[in-house]
């Protein structure tokens, strides 16, 4: 499935891109070069074994940590957040993969501080904190909500008292209102665009309307591969990174969009599965966790291209352009299936 997901988003990019005729043959030959990378990266990971990573989950998440504070200190800034770090000709994004450190140090302090306790519940979120804060800091909205997503499942996974986890929606939700003063002007209008998109149909309105022509003109059976126009023409912006599933819709279709739904359904499905079936709770954490990444992402940027929810520029997982996040991804499921094996190998 991964290595199937991988060769659509390949594909994709360089339609995105505008065939040969524009940038596609540059970024689909990036893409591939990210691709084999993070092949290697997961058979590295394979080989080492998840049990290893989670002996080094603190290490590894407060080095995150560090990475995402020099950040804010001498990050790249792109599309209003400060979230690159430059190394020499590579670039790199250190919140996604931190999602990695992130999900290993709850599996394992989950299961060594239960969140049934008021002191392992309440532990768990403060040792969280610092990261979504730092990220938050950026500013970057959408990967904020993806860490917290994974800390509410992980700490659900883990048994966390129901009491606690409804206070925790509840400050969740009632900070809210109060963060709507610490935005930036153009996360503002963002919010405001996504409840009226022709509030401004020529500025931050635009994104938005153009997705959802590009998505509800793809039709059953779309336009044909390399013949979506609103790419072509450049009226989508961003087709390769943030709308790529709108590139998608509009050359494949609705039956297109609903074969990469039924790829997603399975990965996922074979994810869950292996965690439903581990006798560890760390891995059961850690696969809950890494699900719920997955999930949002996909789920948000379907709803983002439709105008169901506010654009937060969070890639589509497989299929957008850029190294980050599918080498994230693939280590990610490099744990999993480490953790697939060892079952496999306990029980011959």
């Amino acid at each position: 499935m991964v290595i199937l997901l991988i060769i659509t988003g390949v594909v994709c990019v360089f339609s995105a891109g505008g065939g040969s005729d524009g940038i596609g043959d540059t970024i689909a030959i990036r893409q591939l070069v990210f691709s084999l990378i993070s092949v290697i990266a997961m058979l590295i990971v394979v080989i080492t074994g998840y049990s290893k990573f989670l002996e080094w989950s603190y290490h590894l998440y407060f080095l995150s940590l560090f990475l995402l504070a020099l950040v804010l200190v001498i990050g790249f800034t792109t599309k209003g957040a400060q979230s690159w770090l430059n190394l020499g000709p590579f670039r790199f994004q250190p919140s996604e993969f931190g999602k990695i450190a992130f999900a290993l140090v709850l599996a394992k302090h989950l299961t060594r501080y239960s969140p049934g306790t008021y002191k392992g519940f309440w532990g768990t979120v403060l040792l969280a904190s610092p990261s979504i804060i730092l990220i938050l800091m950026e500013p970057d909205l959408g990967s904020a909500a993806v860490y917290c997503f994974m800390l509410f499942i992980a700490l659900v996974i883990a048994g966390g008292i129901n009491r606690h986890l409804l206070i925790l929606s509840s400050l969740g939700l009632g900070i809210l209102p109060l963060g709507w003063h610490f935005l930036k002007d153009y996360q503002k209008l963002r919010l405001l665009v996504f409840l009226n998109p022709a509030l401004d149909p020529l500025g931050a309105g635009y994104n938005v309307i153009q997705s959802r022509i590009a998505v509800g003109s793809g039709g059953l059976f779309g336009k044909g591969y390399l013949q979506g126009m609103q790419s072509k023409l450049h009226f989508l912006p961003e087709p390769h990174t943030d709308f790529i599933f709108s590139v998608l819709a509009e050359e494949w279709g609705f039956a297109g969009a609903l074969c990469l739904m039924v790829i997603f359904s399975i990965l996922l499905w074979k994810i869950i599965r292996i965690g439903i079936n581990s006798k560890d709770l760390r891995a059961k954490i850690y696969v809950a966790t890494i699900s719920a990444w997955i999930w949002f992402q996909l789920a948000e940027g379907i709803a983002m291209s439709m105008g169901l929810s506010p654009v937060t520029g969070l890639p589509f997982p497989f299929i957008s352009y850029g190294g980050s996040s599918l080498m994230s991804l693939s280590i990610a499921l490099a744990f999993i299936i480490s953790i697939q094996l060892g079952m496999v190998k306990k029980y011959q």
